[in-house]
């Protein structure tokens, strides 16, 4: 399985970055190997839908599964068209999240894990358009 984890260095060993269309690096890795490949973000700063061009780009690089802190709607809706399992980080390295997602102690997400965001403030929602509609989320 080919995991990528959001970062902010591209360091193995160094924190992951919870952001996951708007980080700077995805570290991509075959699960039971050692060799890391850094890619930067082609849409960490795209005005708009970045959570869906890296889905994207991601899936062009032949990845199967991603770490992440978050997951807006719109990104995780395209990792599932896209048939990638979305695993959930509070903390860790690349390395040691890699670690537990073969442990089976790292948890999938069932669905978004946030609210859609647009640009790159970090703002959630417009005014009750394009968040969670009847999920129950925040607003």
């Amino acid at each position: 399985m080919k995991i990528a984890i959001s970062s902010s260095t591209g360091n193995p060993d160094t924190e992951f970055s919870a952001r996951f269309g708007r980080c700077a690096y995805f570290l991509i890795v075959d699960e039971g190997e050692d060799n890391w490949d850094k890619i930067s973000n082609p849409a960490a700063s795209a005005q708009g839908g970045a959570g869906t061009q890296v889905v994207q780009h991601l899936a062009d690089q032949g990845v199967d599964a991603v770490i992440s802190g978050r997951y807006g709607p719109n990104a995780y809706d395209a990792l599932s068209a896209a048939g990638m399992k979305a695993y959930l980080a509070n903390s860790g390295t690349p390395r040691q999240l890699v670690d537990q997602v073969q442990a089976g102690s790292l948890r999938q997400a069932a669905g978004a894990t946030g609210e859609a965001m647009h640009g790159q403030g970090g703002q959630g929602g417009r005014g009750g358009r394009g968040g969670q509609g009847g999920r129950g989320g925040r607003r």
